[in-house]
Parts: structure tokens; C-alpha cells; sequence
């Protein structure tokens, strides 16, 4: 039998295509280099090299699924290990990712790792939330508004997860107060509580949707001046109800302040108060609901925190409790988030624990009172 003389031919450079998939994309990919750049360029990076390449670029497509199954941080490690995923249930530029992303460039050169924000809306937030509680990978954050803490659980019967037991609070982030506005039909000061004790069912008031903020503020309100039995209206977004307003379609709403005063300071719609125990950096101008003869006034705040899954490393937690508050409150950031319509808070986990404990109680009452329930 005669000796086989032919070249022996690595399986990764194998030109008859019997090598496999991978072996075919480095062939593919260095006889791309050798026709367009060169045969320095292919020869340079080598069969091998291009090989894992490849490897490399499949795991990186696969990142973000395979985060979620890696195992957590094993005791006694240094955290974090690898890039942070910071989802947020809302789309990119709404205030709760603004927040996130300020966070996100705060915190990515405290703990020396990338922090990658991941927009997952849907649900009120409540599908990215549901995202944090099943993720194992012990390097995936959320930044969540009031209602995925405080109302979910009541307000959603078909809810996929507790928040109470499957999200750990970790830092309250930010708050605002809320405006409440006016059309420009109904009296002012003082006389537009009487006209609101007055009004029967006549008038009606708007939100972003059942059980926000702004819907269940206005249930509050009307604990507190029995004869007013307004009439929900549902609107899209704020600029929807903004119009509405203008329009006279609506009587009153509660609306953040840095798409209120614009129209206030026009004359088209008018502020009654802000729904805090002060007044707020946010709008110096505007005194509080108790300011303007609400008795007892108005105590109600949207709010962003950051929180995990509730079995993440003691390792990352400590780490967390120690970088969040003095990242949040750092003066870049600060600014950044005044910019965006937030106060800096940067709270530790047990102040947060508290708040959301709090809020829950007081909304949840308010919840069974009126029957509020999301379909």
C-alpha cells in the first residue's frame, strides 16, 4: 500500500466543509480576511484564533439568557464577578430609566464592573420586577417604581410573584411629589375643596391607569372630602391628561411637576398643591395641599428603588449597602437626577424595607376600601 503523502489539513481549515459549523465560520470568516484585508490580517488572527473568535461571539448572544442560569457568588467571594444587568420595566427615556441610568454610571466605577441597563416594559413594570425575583445569576438588579413593592400583590390577583418574598429592597433611589392640578373652570385656593365637597359626582379626575400613584392619590384625596365622588378616567400618559385638563374634559389630577409647571406657569391649567409634608426642591414655588386648606394635608411620593432577588449573596448585599446610598448622592448624580424630576435619596436597606412596609399597609387599605382590582 502506498504511503498517503497528501498535506495533513487541521479539522478548523478543512476545505471540504466536513469540519462542523464553528470550523466552517473561522473558514468562512479568514477567507473573507484574505480577500478583503489582506493576507496579513487573516494570517494574523490565525485558523485557531479565529475559531474562538467565533466561540466567543455565539457565548456573547447568549449572554444575556445564560446570566440568568449561571450560579451565584460563592461564599467568601469578591462581588461582582462580572457585568451587572439593571432592568427597568419601562421604555427607554421615561423618568424610572432615567433613574436607572444615572445609577447604572454610578455605580459601574464604584464596583469596578460594566452596569448594563435592560428596558423590559410591559405590565406597569411588573414584568421586569418578575424578572429580578426568578433571576439566580446573582448579578441582576432591578430599579422598580412604588406600585411593583407596595400594590401589586393587591391590585394584581393573578400576580407570578410576591414581592414581599421574592424581591429584597436594597436602596430607595428617588422621589418626587406629585402636583395637583386643576382645569381652569373650577375655583381656586382654599374654595376649590369646598367646590370638591360640593360637586357630587359631577366631576370627573384622570390618571395613568387604575392603581398608579395618581389614581390611588385621588382616592386619598377623596377620603379626606367626603362628598367628593369624582369619576375615574384612565388616560395613556401625562401629556394626555395634561390635555384633557386644558380641555375641561377632566377637573383635577395629580401630575409630577416637571410636566405640570410648564402649563401651569402658561395659564392653562392651575396647581393646587403639592402632595408632600414640605416643600419640594423639585418646585419651590408650590406650597403643600395643607398649605393651600387641605386639613392634614397630602402625604404621597412617586418613587424609584433598587432591588434583587431575594436570594442574592450576602457578599452583594453588603457591597451594595456600603456603594448605593454614596453613589446616588454623589453631586454628578445628584444634578443628573434633579434634571430628570427626581430627589436624590440613596437610602440604606432596612430605611427602604420600612418605607415600602409602610406604604403597603396605608395602599393596600385604601385598595380594599375602594375595590380597585387590575384585570
Amino acid at each position: 500500500m502506498k504511503p498517503d503523502t497528501r498535506a495533513r489539513v487541521s479539522p478548523i481549515e478543512d476545505p471540504s466543509g466536513d469540519a462542523g459549523p464553528l470550523e466552517g465560520l473561522a473558514l468562512a470568516r479568514r477567507r473573507w480576511m484574505q480577500r478583503w484585508g489582506g493576507p496579513l490580517a487573516a494570517a494574523a488572527l490565525g485558523p485557531v484564533r479565529w475559531a474562538a473568535a467565533a466561540t466567543g461571539a455565539a457565548t456573547a448572544m447568549s449572554a444575556s439568557a445564560a446570566s440568568a442560569a449561571t450560579p451565584a457568588t460563592p461564599a467568601g467571594s469578591v462581588w461582582p464577578q462580572r457585568t451587572l444587568r439593571l432592568l427597568v420595566g419601562f421604555p427607554a427615556g421615561t423618568t424610572p430609566d432615567l433613574s436607572a441610568r444615572a445609577l447604572a454610571d454610578a455605580l459601574a466605577p464604584a464596583l469596578g464592573q460594566a452596569v448594563i441597563v435592560e428596558n423590559r416594559p410591559g405590565a406597569g413594570g411588573n414584568l421586569a420586577a418578575e424578572a429580578v425575583a426568578r433571576a439566580t445569576d446573582d448579578h441582576t438588579l432591578g430599579v422598580v417604581i412604588n406600585g411593583n413593592l407596595t400594590t401589586a400583590r393587591a391590585l394584581y390577583k393573578a400576580l407570578a410573584f410576591d414581592p414581599a418574598r421574592d424581591l429584597r429592597p436594597l436602596s430607595l433611589l428617588t422621589t418626587s411629589p406629585l402636583v395637583l392640578v386643576t382645569s381652569t373652570g373650577v375655583p381656586e385656593g382654599a374654595a376649590f375643596f369646598e367646590a370638591a365637597r360640593a360637586s357630587g359626582g359631577r366631576w370627573n379626575y384622570a390618571s395613568v391607569g387604575v392603581g398608579s400613584v395618581g389614581h390611588l392619590g385621588i382616592e386619598l384625596l377623596r377620603s379626606r372630602l367626603p362628598g367628593l365622588e369624582a369619576q375615574h378616567v384612565p388616560f395613556s400618559g401625562n401629556p394626555q391628561i395634561l390635555n384633557a385638563l386644558i380641555a375641561g374634559e377632566v377637573q383635577m389630577a395629580l401630575v409630577p411637576p416637571g410636566l405640570a409647571m410648564p402649563q401651569v406657569r402658561a395659564a392653562r391649567v392651575r396647581a393646587v398643591g403639592i402632595t408632600a409634608g414640605g416643600r419640594s426642591v423639585l418646585v419651590p414655588e408650590l406650597g403643600t395641599l395643607a398649605d393651600a386648606g387641605l386639613s392634614g394635608g397630602l402625604s404621597l411620593e412617586v418613587w424609584t428603588g433598587l432591588v434583587a432577588p431575594a436570594g442574592l449573596s450576602e457578599a452583594a448585599q453588603r457591597r451594595l449597602a456600603s456603594t448605593v446610598p454614596d453613589a446616588v448622592r454623589a453631586p454628578v448624580t445628584r444634578q443628573r437626577l434633579f434634571n430628570a424630576g427626581w430627589q436624590a435619596v440613596g437610602t440604606s436597606p432596612e430605611g427602604f424595607e420600612q418605607r415600602v412596609r409602610e406604604e403597603t399597609s396605608r395602599m393596600a387599605a385604601v385598595i380594599a376600601q375602594r375595590r380597585i382590582q387590575v384585570e
